[in-house]
C-alpha cells in the first residue's frame, strides 16, 4: 500500500515544487523578457489561479474515467506544458504555458489524494496520507532553493526542464506498478457553465487589478471589473436556479462555519501568499543578495511552517479552529510587520528570526480553516464544499500576488528606481498585506470554539 503512495507522490512532488520554484525567479524572468514586475507576476498568479480552477475537473474525471489514466494524463500534460514553458519566446507565451501547467497540477493533487484513499481503505488511511503530505510540507522549503541553484548555475529554461526526467520516471513507474481504478460513475456530468462563470469572476477580477496601474490601461482594467461583476451576478442567478446541482451551491452559505471559512481562506491566501512573492524581490533588489542566497534566506519561514504543522491538528481538535487561527493570524502579523521598517542595513539574523516566526503563524491558518468549513454541513454537501474551499484558497493566493505586485509596481513607477525608493515601494506592499491580514480576523471570530462547550460542560458538572 505504501508503495502505491510513493509512486503517486513521486509525480506529485513536481507540481508542489513548481508552485514555489518560480517565485525566486520573478526578478530574473522580468529582466530576460524586458517586462515589468506587474506583468511578470502573472507567471506565478496564472499558475495558482489555473490550479484552483482545475479542481472541479479532477472530481468529474475521476468519476467518469479510470483513475490511473486520469492521473497519468494530468502528469503528461504537466510535462508537456513544462517543456513548452522552457521553450517560451516571450512573456505572454510563458504565462500561457504556466497557466496550462497550473491546470495540470490542479488535477494531479486531488486525483492523487482520491486514488490513495481508495487504495488504502479506512484502516490504513492515516499512515498512507502521511506519505502524501511530504511534498506539501517540503515544497515551500525546497522549491525556492532548487530554483535558486538552477538560476545560479544554469539557464532559466531549466526551471521547467528539470521536471522532464523526474516526470518521465514517474510516468514509467506508474504505468508499470499502479493498478487500475475503475470509473465510479461514467454518466457523471460537469457544470461547465458554473466553471466558466466562476473562472470569469476570478480571472477578470485579478486581470482588472493588474491593469489599473497606469492611465493607458485603466480603461481595460475597469472593463475587466465590469465583466467580473456581471459574471458574479450571472453565477448567483444561475446557482439560485440550479440549487444543489450548481458547482458552488448557495445553500452552503447557510452554514456559519462554511461562510466564515470561505472568507477566511480567501483573505488568508491573500495575506499569506502575496508576501511570498515580495520576499525574494526585496532580498534581491533592496538587500542586493544573489538569487541562491535569497532562496536560502526563505528557509526559516519554511522551517517555522514545518515546526508548527504536527501541533495544528491536535490543537484544532482540542480548542476549535477559532483559537488556533486567531493566534496564528497574530503571529503572522508579528512576523510581517517588521518588514515595513526593514531597510538595506538590517542584520541578516533579524530577518531570519522574523521569517521563522512568520512561518509558525502561516502554518497555523489554512488547515484549521479548511477542516472547519465542513462543520455543520450535511453529507451530500461535503463534495461541493471541498471543491469550493480549494478554489477560493487559490483565488485568494492569486489575488494577493496580483495586488501586492501592482501596489509595488505603482510605487516604483512614480519614483526613480534607487534603493531608498525601492525600500518605500516594498514597505507599501507589506503594509497592504497587513491590512488584509487584520481584516481576516473578522471571519475568524465566527469559526468553531470548542472551549465554550467545555466551559458549559464543566459548569453543569459543578452544579
Amino acid at each position: 500500500m505504501a508503495s502505491i503512495a510513493w509512486i503517486l507522490v513521486l509525480g506529485a512532488i513536481l507540481p508542489m515544487l513548481d508552485s514555489t520554484i518560480v517565485n525566486i525567479a520573478v526578478n530574473d524572468l522580468a529582466k530576460v523578457f524586458s517586462s515589468t514586475f506587474a506583468v511578470t507576476q502573472w507567471v506565478v498568479t496564472g499558475y495558482v489561479l489555473a490550479l484552483g480552477m482545475a479542481v472541479p475537473f479532477s472530481g468529474w474525471l475521476m468519476q467518469k474515467y479510470d483513475g490511473k489514466r486520469v492521473y497519468m494524463g494530468a502528469l503528461g500534460l504537466f510535462l508537456i506544458s513544462s517543456l513548452l514553458a522552457g521553450l517560451a519566446w516571450d512573456m505572454q507565451s510563458l504565462i500561457i504555458f504556466r497557466v496550462l501547467q497550473g491546470f495540470a497540477s490542479g488535477i494531479i493533487m486531488p486525483t492523487l489524494t482520491a486514488l490513495i484513499a481508495q487504495a488504502a481503505g479506512s484502516e490504513n488511511i492515516g499512515r498512507v496520507m502521511s506519505v502524501v503530505g511530504i511534498p506539501i510540507v517540503f515544497g515551500p522549503i525546497a522549491g525556492p532553493v532548487i530554483g535558486g541553484l538552477i538560476l545560479q548555475h544554469l539557464q532559466w529554461q531549466w526551471l521547467f526542464f528539470v521536471n522532464l526526467p523526474i516526470g518521465a520516471i514517474a510516468l514509467f513507474i506508474t504505468q508499470w506498478k499502479l493498478p487500475k481504478f475503475e470509473a465510479m460513475n461514467k454518466s457523471a456530468k460537469l457544470d461547465w457553465i458554473g466553471i466558466l462563470l466562476l473562472a470569469m469572476v476570478s480571472g477578470m477580477f485579478i486581470f482588472g487589478i493588474t491593469e489599473i496601474r497606469t492611465e493607458s490601461t485603466r480603461t481595460i482594467g475597469s472593463l475587466a471589473f465590469v465583466i467580473a461583476a456581471v459574471s458574479l451576478i450571472s453565477y448567483l442567478l444561475y446557482a439560485w436556479k440550479r440549487r444543489n446541482q450548481a458547482l458552488l451551491p448557495l445553500d452552503l452559505f447557510k452554514s456559519k462555519n462554511f461562510s466564515a471559512a470561505f472568507l477566511s481562506l480567501f483573505l488568508a491566501g491573500f495575506a499569506t501568499n502575496g508576501p511570498m512573492l515580495l520576499f525574494p524581490m526585496f532580498f534581491q533588489n533592496v538587500l542586493g543578495l544573489n538569487v541562491i542566497t535569497s532562496a536560502l534566506w526563505l528557509i526559516p519561514q519554511g522551517v517555522g511552517m514545518l515546526v508548527i504543522r504536527p501541533l495544528v491538528g491536535k490543537m484544532t481538535d482540542k480548542f476549535g479552529a477559532r483559537f488556533v487561527v486567531l493566534p496564528s493570524i497574530a503571529i503572522t502579523i508579528i512576523g510581517t510587520l517588521p518588514f515595513v521598517f526593514f531597510d538595506a542595513d538590517i542584520a541578516p539574523w533579524i530577518i531570519w528570526l522574523v521569517l521563522f516566526i512568520r512561518g509558525i503563524g502561516v502554518g497555523g491558518i489554512t488547515l484549521p480553516v479548511m477542516s472547519d468549513s465542513f462543520v455543520g454541513l450535511q453529507q451530500p454537501q461535503i463534495p461541493a464544499a471541498s471543491i469550493a474551499t480549494r478554489i477560493i484558497q487559490n483565488v485568494g493566493a492569486a489575488s494577493g500576488s496580483a495586488i501586492l505586485a501592482t501596489v509595488v509596481s505603482n510605487a516604483l513607477n512614480k519614483n526613480e528606481a534607487i534603493v531608498n525608493n525601492m525600500v518605500g515601494a516594498y514597505h507599501i506592499g507589506f503594509i497592504t498585506s497587513l491590512i488584509f491580514m487584520i481584516i481576516s480576523i473578522l471571519p475568524a471570530l465566527f469559526l468553531t470554539n470548542k472551549l465554550v462547550g467545555t466551559a458549559i460542560g464543566s459548569n453543569m458538572l459543578k452544579h
